[in-house]
């Protein structure tokens, strides 16, 4: 049976008269003295455990403080809305008796709105949000932004390159684009190199290649350039890393190489053995001290017979094409590497040409990545190898030099290379060669594109 118990507010006059006992004449004997015990507690005249002054419930008074509390807060903020004074104590506060009505019409607004503050449970007021250090990032930065000018003044304080870098960059690794910025078909910017690896990683793990943004197909026909976004980046200021000035990133890269006083340079002397290196401005002083000019020629042999060495290295190579060109027999023809997958349970990514013909011989180039190992897409180092079958039957033994150079519509750089070997019937192909590229960047080129068009050169040694 539910017991109802009449609960009446405070009256004007700030006293509040005790609660009628409930009527217990209908209970039962075993839950009679129980009804008497709920009422005592509730009204505060028996048992002593909910007493206080008047005979008020502890709960009532507190919450007559927080209602006191709030009408000091709003009756404060009115005041100094209309220019005037400290806010006078409301009819609740002036009822309060003890730190309550201290807290109303104390010393002033502000102690009660601490006052008030403690009371509601530690709120403060919304002014005081950004002073607080346990408040969140964002209130913080909102308060500070309030206090500015409101949010207009927090976007301003902002420069408008430091804006600008976070709505051009790559979407992919965050950063401005340095040459060619290509886009999605929903807009997405994304940087050269970027925009390059994603395509040979969908290549190597056999799916479509996708914006990171929006999931949508990317591939060099669904992409274009955005050349608005690549001459808005190119005006943007950038840092000099030697000087720390602000210049255009259309110009930065000349101001480096030829401009910047602090740039790196080398002495003058280098090539008979100077190690120094340091700011340009310092190179005249340098020059002027430097004591390898006044060495004598057994000291300069040395130094010169290895730079005979580096010079003899790089024209064995130009001497071995001249030469090779004079045989009898030269065969090239254009090769095109069409990727395939192999049979097995994982399957690995490789490359193969059609068959061609070549000084009346049919031949068949093979190429693969990483060696063919398990996961190269996880791998940032990239190669291509490749090996030279002879598909026909010979003869006698033939013996040939070979070398693959890049195609005529392809931008990939390729260094020569002269390759020797020996075909046979047993012996028809060759190892795998590391294809001369240079770097990682070249082979994501190769694996982006839809098929790998070179040039094969064949020389057939006579005897």
């Amino acid at each position: 049976m539910a017991l109802k118990f009449a609960t009446p507010g405070p009256p004007a006059g700030g006293v509040a008269p005790a609660p009628a006992r409930p009527s217990i004449g209908r209970l039962g004997v075993g839950t009679a003295s129980r009804g008497r015990r709920l009422a005592g507690a509730l009204t505060g005249r028996e048992g002593g455990a909910g007493g206080g002054r008047g005979g008020r419930p502890r709960w009532r008074r507190r919450r007559w403080r927080g209602e006191a509390a709030v009408a000091a807060m709003m009756s404060g903020a009115e005041d100094r809305e209309a220019g005037g004074g400290p806010a006078a104590p409301s009819a609740p506060s002036a009822a309060l008796p003890g730190p309550a009505a201290a807290a109303a019409g104390g010393p002033g607004e502000a102690g009660g709105a601490e006052e008030a503050g403690s009371l509601l449970g530690g709120a403060r007021p919304h002014g005081e949000a950004g002073a607080d250090p346990d408040a969140p990032p964002k209130k913080r930065l909102r308060a500070a932004g309030t206090g500015a000018g409101g949010p207009e003044g927090a976007a301003g304080s902002v420069k408008l390159e430091e804006r600008l870098y976070s709505v051009l960059c790559c979407t992919v690794c965050l950063d401005l684009p340095k040459a060619s910025v290509y886009q999605c078909t929903n807009g997405h910017l994304m940087c050269a190199g970027c925009f390059i690896h994603l395509l040979a990683d969908a290549r190597l793990k056999e799916e479509q290649a996708t914006c990171p943004n929006c999931r949508c197909e990317i591939s060099k026909s669904l992409c274009c350039r955005n050349l608005a976004v690549e001459k808005a980046v190119s005006e943007l200021p950038s840092e000099c890393g030697f000087c720390m000035q602000q210049f255009p990133r259309s110009l930065l890269e000349r101001h480096q190489k030829e401009e910047c006083q602090d740039r790196v340079t080398q002495c003058k002397y280098k090539r008979i053995g100077c190690p120094w290196q340091g700011p340009y401005h310092e190179l005249t002083v340098h020059e002027a001290e430097c004591t390898h000019p006044t060495k004598t020629g057994n000291e300069l042999m040395e130094i010169l017979d290895e730079m005979d060495q580096t010079r003899k290295k790089e024209m064995q190579l130009y001497n071995s094409i001249f030469s090779l060109l004079s045989f009898e027999k030269i065969g090239y023809t254009e090769v095109q590497f069409r990727p395939y997958r192999t049979d097995d349970f994982i399957t690995r990514l490789y490359y193969e040409t059609p068959r061609l013909t070549v000084l009346n011989q049919t031949w068949v180039l093979k190429a693969r990545v990483n060696d063919s190992e398990r996961n190269p897409n996880l791998s940032c180092k990239r190669t291509l190898s490749f090996q030279l079958i002879l598909k026909s039957k010979v003869n006698a033994p033939l013996e040939c030099s070979f070398l693959l150079l890049e195609g005529p519509y392809d931008d990939v750089q390729i260094r020569p290379v002269i390759y020797h070997f020996v075909f046979s019937n047993e012996s028809n192909e060759t190892d795998y060669m590391a294809l001369p590229i240079l770097d990682s960047v070249e082979c994501n080129k190769l694996l982006a594109a839809k098929n790998i068009n070179l040039r094969l050169f064949i020389f057939q040694i006579q005897k």
